[in-house]
């Protein structure tokens, strides 16, 4: 039997290898897009069309988690990330690649909530929190040596290289067979319930998406949003149990946890894409822009001993409360970072965005955890990362959507509004949100 320690290595590698399948491809963008004949805006859906299926999806692997136990809804979803890899490696055109980045983050999407149900389910305490803790680490260090990977293969074989980095992860699922527990409920998943939510969130950064991406994409996204948004509410007062259970959407500790964490992946994402679309503009090639983010991973590499000190000393909340601010002056570095043409500062503007990721992370799905029963931990931990990816979502989308209508430096400004917002969520909790003891 696997340790908890070599598990929680494993765990954080299919992590960070879902976040690099984002920071890996964003510095060969330049090239994917003259090769597929787009612009560079047109080029960033291969991000956004990624994050939002990864968002979108991990609700349903939450509950499929819950239903049929973790290890065949964990084990077919990196087997997927693998195959849409490939595929989109493979593509011929700009429609393939972008349905095979959907494919992928289908497939990606099983590895936050169900490596954080596994930990949750076979650990407690101490060594749970030492668990998570580590998963983060290595995942925002393989996740920030993801811009230099990407780098090192768009300089050996082209961009498709970088594309298909996360087939990698395929090797890992014997391990994960083993180590993963198979007993479920049995419920059946409330399929309508999952549709709705798709629908909302689609909608939400195909909207964010358009003004670089025309009317069109405008129209689509506000019907989608207008429409699903009535319809989840509805399917929820219909359905309580379904999709996204009521006891669960109306946790005050679930939803500010994963509200106010949601800020930081946006802020994440946001830099992941557009410090290199900066870096490009000066006319530095994927493998310079790598390099330049080294600094990150070591970040990445200390951040279980940072957010387990924090966690351990302040409570979730708390820990939450200093990832954000960090995030914050994370995007007004880069934004002064881009205004100057200074890539010090966009180095140390994502080093503290990824300080930022490997705290908040942690402290959001140890307030979770702690904020349910056992037996709701799974569809809990589903629901709060949907929202904390969607995030992501809305912090690439952003980018990739105002980049060439106000410039990038512009465009970190404007995201501040969200760790700010993130910083409110967790006021309005005041002193009812869990602290030390809950960590």
């Amino acid at each position: 039997m696997l340790s908890s320690g070599r598990i929680a290595v494993l765990l954080g590698l299919l992590f960070g290898l879902a976040g690099s399948s984002t920071s890996a491809v964003t510095v060969a963008l330049p090239e994917m897009a003259a090769d597929l004949g787009v612009t560079a805006s047109t080029a960033a859906w291969a991000i956004s069309g990624y994050t939002v299926a990864l968002a979108v999806a991990t609700a349903t692997h939450g509950r499929l988690g819950d239903m049929l136990g973790i290890r065949l809804p964990l084990c077919v979803g990196v087997a997927t990330m693998g195959v849409g890899a490939v595929a989109a490696a493979l593509a011929p055109s700009f429609p393939v690649l972008i349905g095979a980045r959907v494919l992928q983050g289908v497939g990606a999407a099983s590895v936050p909530v169900l490596a954080t149900a596994l930990v949750s389910a076979r650990w407690s305490g101490t060594e749970q929190a030492s668990a998570l803790g580590r998963i983060a680490g290595v995942a925002a260090t393989l996740s920030a040596f993801g811009p230099l990977a990407g780098g090192a293969l768009e300089a050996a074989g082209g961009w498709r290289w970088s594309v298909a980095l996360p087939v990698v992860g395929t090797l890992a699922l014997p391990l994960l067979w083993r180590a993963a527990p198979a007993g479920g409920s049995g419920e059946r998943i409330d399929l309508p319930g999952a549709v709705f939510v798709a629908m909302a969130a689609t909608g939400l950064v195909l909207l964010i998406q358009s003004p670089s991406a025309g009317v069109v994409t405008a129209a689509v996204g506000a019907v989608l949003l207008v429409v699903g948004v009535p319809a989840v509410a509805a399917r929820v007062r219909a359905r309580p149990d379904g999709f996204l259970p009521r006891e669960i959407i109306t946790n005050g500790t679930v939803l500010r946890s994963a509200f106010a964490t949601a800020a930081v992946p946006a802020s994440w994402f946001a830099l992941l894409l557009g410090v290199p679309l900066a870096a490009a503009s000066w006319g530095w090639t994927p493998l310079a822009t790598g390099l330049l983010l080294v600094p990150s991973a070591v970040i990445g590499f200390v951040s279980p001993r940072i957010a387990r000190a924090l966690i351990g000393r302040l409570g979730p909340r708390r820990a939450i409360a200093v990832a954000c601010p960090t995030a914050v002056v994370a995007l007004l570095v880069a934004a002064l970072g881009g205004a100057t043409e200074s890539p010090v500062l966009l180095a140390v503007a994502v080093a503290l965005v990824t300080a930022a990721f490997g705290v908040g992370q942690p402290a959001m799905i140890a307030s979770v955890g702690a904020a349910v029963s056992p037996a709701r931990r799974g569809v809990a931990l589903g629901v709060a990362t949907l929202v904390f990816l969607t995030g992501a979502s809305v912090g690439a989308a952003l980018v990739g959507g105002l980049a060439e209508v106000v410039g990038v430096p512009v465009a970190f400004c404007l995201l501040v509004a969200l760790p700010v917002a993130g910083v409110a969520t967790l006021l309005i909790g005041g002193r009812g949100a869990p602290g030390p003891a809950t960590a």
